[in-house]
């Protein structure tokens, strides 16, 4: 009896430390595609911050317009 408990625990570490030995030989690929991304921009992030930028500059265009219609209806 104490030889299959001895077997199946040998079967399940055995389990255990190949999992373990994956997850040490995979980490450093994973570290660096998890650094390359955090360095990198996609085109989608890109699209969106451009997108986003000239949101702002149309904002601020449309102020100025704005500014100077006051200014020129005041100074009538």
């Amino acid at each position: 009896m104490r030889i299959i408990v001895l077997l199946a625990a040998a079967l399940a570490l055995s389990g255990c430390l190949a999992r373990t030995a994956v997850d040490v030989v995979t980490l450093p690929v994973k570290a660096v595609g998890a650094g390359a991304d955090a360095l990198t921009t996609s085109q989608e992030e890109a699209d969106r911050n451009r997108g986003r930028e000239l949101r702002k500059q149309e904002k601020r265009e449309a102020k100025e317009r704005r500014r100077e219609m006051k200014r020129a209806a005041r100074d009538d």
